[in-house]
């Protein structure tokens, strides 16, 4: 008996058509494909058949797995993530010790060059016994893995781009996916944690088209990654009248007035934050009160303080950055003043 299509699968859940069809819609949007697409992508996904996966948690801290799977009620992106079939993930299977690592070779035997490779951490290289998974060190794993894989989604970012592990000093030798593996196709889904609806849109995108969304120069999907926090900050406006935020208790942070001072990442950090936001989209850290670290990008650790502003640290051209922050002080202060004049004048007729 072949294994039920992912239509299947969730009607088997109690999915109803019309919850499917606004999860496709919404999922196009989110891509950025035309809403007209939403049919084509809910025929595939009803066809498709669950693929197998292979996720391999290495120097990490679990917030990516955390991030991807707890959630606040039975979402439709929780049952698309359920859909796939996930043959080996440490953290989660019911297996362990042997029993998991023959899961992890069966699968890799009987899918060669078709499943897909998540990689959760970054790798060690400056010892193979740093971090190791059933006595194998996590540099054997991944290649071992990556060689049968059809791409890999390199999950986090220290998974893209090395992360806190390969901070300085960087004791473990910490490398990125990217770094080992050079001839198969890697999509980095970067942030500490990324969010959910992320993985779940590139997954959606290789079960409906076959293939992996259009990606970024750093190899990110560019429907996710395509803006910066700065572009969508519900923040912005305060931004360009030159109203910043002093301290984090002063009267202008009460009053939701720009991070930028207090060392906000926004203007340098592609992410989806500010749309998508977290926790069944219920906020983002902006939104909360505190700046964006730049956690979606290369190096955020070790890119000047975390609450020094973009202009006094290394992040990009300061010249750049601190203009951009001089000319929203002067468009503020000139708005400002034409606004109080107006009022004079409306005042004296």
């Amino acid at each position: 008996m072949s294994a039920p299509s992912v239509g299947e699968f969730l009607r088997s859940r109690g999915v109803t058509r019309r919850d499917f069809m606004s999860f496709c819609a919404s999922t196009a949007t989110l891509l950025g494909l035309p809403p007209s697409l939403a049919a084509r992508i809910a025929t595939a996904l009803e066809q498709a058949r669950r693929p197998s996966v292979i996720w391999l948690p290495f120097q990490e801290c679990t917030g990516c797995t955390e991030s991807i799977t707890r959630a606040h009620g039975a979402t439709l992106e929780q049952l698309i993530f359920d859909a796939i079939s996930l043959d080996y993930q440490h953290t989660l299977q019911a297996a362990a010790g042997d029993a998991a690592e023959h899961a992890r070779a069966q699968a890799m035997k009987d899918n060669h060059g078709r499943y897909l490779l998540i990689v959760d951490g970054s790798i060690p290289t400056g010892n193979a016994g740093y971090s190791t998974i059933a006595g194998h060190d996590n540099l054997t794993m991944l290649k071992e893995a990556a060689e049968g894989a059809a791409a890999i989604i390199a999950l986090g970012t220290c998974a893209a781009y090395g992360g806190i592990p390969g901070a300085a000093p960087n004791p473990t030798g910490a490398v990125p996916v990217g770094e080992i593996v050079k001839d198969k196709p890697i999509v980095n889904v970067p942030g500490c944690p990324p969010i959910p609806v992320v993985i779940t849109g590139v997954l959606v995108q290789y079960l409906t088209f076959g293939k992996l969304p259009e990606l970024d120069a750093l190899g990110r999907p560019r429907a996710f990654y395509g803006q910066t926090i700065h572009d969508r900050c519900y923040r912005r406006p305060f931004y360009e009248r030159g109203q910043f935020a002093e301290t984090f208790d002063d009267e202008g942070a009460r009053r939701g007035w720009c991070l930028y001072k207090l060392g906000c990442r926004g203007p340098t950090t592609y992410n989806a934050c500010a749309t998508v936001k977290w926790n069944n989209g219920t906020s983002f850290p902006i939104e909360a009160g505190h700046g964006c670290i730049g956690c979606s990008e290369p190096g955020f650790w070790d890119k000047g303080g975390l609450y020094q502003p973009l202009s006094t640290g290394r992040w990009g051209d300061a010249r750049t950055v601190g203009t951009a922050v001089g000319v929203g002080a002067a468009l503020g202060i000139a708005s400002a003043a034409l606004a109080r004049k107006r009022q004079r004048d409306a005042e004296g007729g």
